[in-house]
């Protein structure tokens, strides 16, 4: 067990001292209370006792120089490697004071660090830092002097387990370093997972360590240890972020997306103005619960009796949306409050993305105090297809479906729903967050997790408010229900363009990475793929196993498919020679069987029938890919109703394996993928990635959520 005892009173006594770090000999007592291994060392003050722990010690030895105000030692010329004598102990212990003064001349020296010298190995890094979104954070990555250089760093949300910290060996880069090169010995991964798991206890017991960075930690066959360590502290983090109950949130939010009544704050009757269109919508929606106009100098708009305040409503109120000026925000949320209203939508811009914190701050207060949820501000509103419910200024939306999707931009929410449209892509719900004051992401999974009408869940992100709860509540819904992120500000120019935009600060990227993965949830690249895989991945069945069939009218389509699953962590089957057998029996002798089968261009439409109804009733064959290559013999048409005549019949047989095609040629192809479409085949043209990413979409989730 942890010697929690003994790292509290080395942290009592820094924060008396009014310290924000710890020394060496501070530094090897929390390492020694975790079990994280350091060498034997000591502290010299002077010359004479530098050559008497030297002694002690046995040659060679590491010498360091101990100062809270030097962090980066080898800066200062205060690191000196291979010391192997008392001689030269003593001198190297005048050299290095001579070179920190010179260094900082007002840096508080301690003395120096003297540590037995292990022998030259594989170097790595493991630390914690805390995370402005995500908190604590445990990595690891390649250690020593290049860390900074080569930044092959990967993270996990601590506290972590032993199957995640063994993970992470396997995320960087160099992955395969660690096993050896070149006849080298591999390290003993077993002590680095633990050590791993380690760090992030104590950092998760203690959450006043703001950092801890062990590098480098010397790996070998049989032992992890840390050569050096770098321990920061922050007495006063800042407060939490308001986070309600489970409970409480899916009490609002269920309200707030399946309303039975629904104010609107701003209606107007004139054409243009966003009071206007949003009860336009509602009413062209089909919504049939209570809408009520809030106007006060109106007494009727669009025909609904119209009231000068919501506190005047006679009945009940769901949501309101607001669509008046920022400023008048605040006291009409104290109206809402006293209405009892769960939830406020805001439309209204002009605040923190445009600097305004402070104003975004009151109203977020003004709503804690009042139990008011806020969505916004600074969006477009939201579409729940089940209700009819079109709470929104933008163009109504009615096809009902299993997608919930999301996006932070209005611009993305609008591109969201012209692909939906012009894919024919039936939504549960389309939803804007914008700047993200109160209702978050979370707060969408927690309820689209037991929305019954929602099967998968796709959000474009700028940033997490609330990173750690974010991940939370998508390691338990990605178990249940595929869950796709679309980060944006991957890059710094663009991480950047997000805190413009939204007042959002985008994170390290690295670190969305690693804790998306670590949560389950599937990382799209790009806005297409978002929307690509909340299509397909709502139609593709659960794959039972790993093995993946190629079959392919053309070699040079197989190629490109082939590389594609490779890409996306696919694996093709190894053919087994009877199945081999039975393919060769419907392809030419010039064909190839194997995987890619290739049965070529110039074979009439039986062919591909035959092969097609040959993988899909072959049960160790767990997904296929077919690649349709435009021939005068099989024309698109006649391959797009033989294919899904084909796959028909098995369902109806209870075969459902996933089956995803690729057509290359002219534009008739188009149409074809239109009729596979309808079908729930998933078949794109001109393209022989995409339903490649798209089935390595389904692999992905299904191997995170345990189905595989």
């Amino acid at each position: 067990m942890p010697n929690q005892d003994a790292v509290r009173a080395v942290l009592d006594q820094a924060r008396a001292d009014g310290r924000q770090s710890l020394n060496a000999d501070e530094a090897k007592i929390v390492c020694d209370a975790y079990d994280i291994a350091t060498p034997d060392e000591g502290i010299a003050t002077n010359a004479d006792l530098a050559g008497d722990i030297a002694d002690d010690l046995g040659y060679p030895v590491v010498m360091k120089i101990v100062s809270p105000d030097i962090l980066h030692k080898t800066d200062a010329g205060g690191v000196v490697v291979g010391v192997d004598s008392r001689e030269g102990a003593m001198a190297t212990f005048d050299q290095i004071i001579d070179s920190a003064k010179a260094y900082q001349a007002d840096a508080d020296i301690k003395g120096v660090q003297i540590q037995q010298q292990l022998e030259p190995t594989q170097e790595v890094i493991v630390g914690a830092v805390t995370d402005p979104s995500f908190g604590k954070l445990v990595a690891f990555g390649l250690g020593g002097i290049l860390v900074e250089v080569l930044r092959d760093v990967t993270f996990r949300l601590a506290p972590t387990d032993a199957d995640q910290a063994a993970s992470m060996l396997d995320d960087i880069k160099g992955a395969e370093i660690l096993d050896g090169v070149r006849g080298g010995a591999g390290v003993d991964r077993q002590a680095i997972s633990t050590l791993i798991e380690n760090v992030s206890r104590l950092v998760d017991d203690f959450p006043e360590i703001s950092e801890l960075d062990l590098n480098p930690v010397f790996a070998t066959s049989d032992a992890a240890t840390a050569v050096d360590a770098r321990v920061l502290f922050d007495f006063d983090p800042p407060a939490p972020r308001f986070r309600p109950s489970h409970d409480d949130i899916l009490a609002a939010m269920t309200r707030i997306m399946q309303p039975d009544a629904v104010a609107v704050i701003g209606a107007s009757s004139g054409e243009g103005k966003i009071g206007n269109s949003v009860m336009k919508n509602l009413i062209d929606g089909g919504y049939a619960g209570e809408i009520y106009p809030i106007h006060p100098k109106e007494t009727e708009i669009l025909g609904r009796q119209c009231y000068a305040s919501v506190t005047d409503v006679p009945g009940n109120i769901d949501i309101a949306i607001f669509c008046i000026p920022a400023a008048f925000v605040a006291a009409t949320l104290k109206q809402c409050g006293e209405k009892k209203i769960p939830g406020a939508v805001l439309i209204p811009s002009g605040f923190a993305e445009v600097g305004e914190h402070e104003m975004q701050a009151e109203i977020v207060e003004v709503a804690h105090e009042n139990n008011v949820r806020l969505m916004g501000p600074n969006i477009y509103g939201f579409y729940y297809t089940h209700k009819n419910l079109c709470a929104t200024f933008c163009t109504p939306y009615d096809e009902k479906g299993k997608v919930a999707l999301s996006s932070q931009s209005g611009g993305v929410g609008m591109a969201i729903i012209g692909f939906s449209r012009s894919a024919k892509m039936g939504v549960s719900a389309i939803v804007g967050l914008g700047n993200k004051a109160d209702i978050d992401e979370d707060d969408l999974l927690t309820f689209f997790e037991q929305d019954p009408n929602t099967e998968v869940i796709a959000m474009h992100v700028e940033d997490l408010k609330d990173g750690r709860a974010f991940a939370d509540v998508a390691s338990r819904v990605s178990k249940k229900k595929p869950v796709v992120v679309l980060k944006a500000g991957r890059t710094s120019m663009g991480a950047r363009a997000a805190n413009s935009h939204t007042g959002a600060l985008a994170g390290d990227d690295r670190v969305y990475d690693a804790v998306l993965k670590q949560s389950g949830v599937i990382r799209a690249q790009s806005l297409n793929d978002m929307l690509e895989f909340a299509r397909g991945l709502q139609v593709l069945p659960t794959p039972k196993g790993e093995n993946v069939l190629i079959l392919t009218g053309a070699g040079g389509s197989g190629v490109l498919l082939s590389d594609a699953c490779a890409d996306n962590d696919l694996s093709l089957m190894s053919m087994p020679d009877d199945l081999d057998a039975a393919f060769r029996e419907f392809i030419p002798p010039f064909g190839a069987a194997g995987n890619p089968v290739d049965i070529t261009g110039g074979e009439p439409p039986t062919t591909y029938e035959a092969t097609i109804n040959l993988a899909l009733n072959e049960d160790r064959i767990h997904s296929l890919v077919i690649g349709y290559w435009h021939t005068i013999i099989t024309p698109p048409m006649v391959f797009a109703e033989l294919c899904g005549r084909a796959v028909e019949e098995a369902r109806a047989k209870g075969i459902d394996k996933p089956v995803v095609c690729s057509l290359v040629g002219d534009v008739e192809i188009e149409q074809a993928c239109e009729y596979l479409m309808d079908r729930d085949i998933l078949a794109y043209p001109y393209t022989a990635e995409k339903p490649v990413a798209v089935l390595g979409a389904k692999y992905r989730w299904a191997r995170a959520a345990g189905l595989l």
